[in-house]
């Protein structure tokens, strides 16, 4: 069963993004939302981390977190507006978000 992981905490607050990494299956996608876009900051180990992620696991971004944060979707990411956001909620067979 697919399921899109909403994924929003800073990846450099706690291990969240780690342990969603883990457990992401492979038609699994990732949305990154909030303080979680820093994440794709070049340079850093979790961007290394979500570019080792296998090519079938779709990543995506939130086009205003990223632009309030000056940052870019960069290689693999995608960046979404809010109506992308609640189509890929309803794409999904599952929504698991990780407060």
């Amino acid at each position: 069963m697919a399921t899109l992981h909403i994924l929003s905490h800073s990846p450099f607050a706690d291990s969240r993004l780690a342990s969603c990494l883990r457990l992401l299956g492979a038609d699994d996608a990732l949305l990154l939302t909030g303080d979680a876009v820093y994440a794709l900051q070049p340079g850093t180990a979790n961007l290394q981390a979500l570019q080792l992620m296998p090519d079938n696991i779709m990543l995506y971004a939130l086009e205003e977190d990223l632009a309030a944060r000056g940052l870019q979707a960069s290689g693999r990411a995608q960046a979404v507006d809010y109506p992308t956001f609640v189509e890929l909620c309803t794409r999904y067979a599952k929504v698991n978000s990780w407060l």
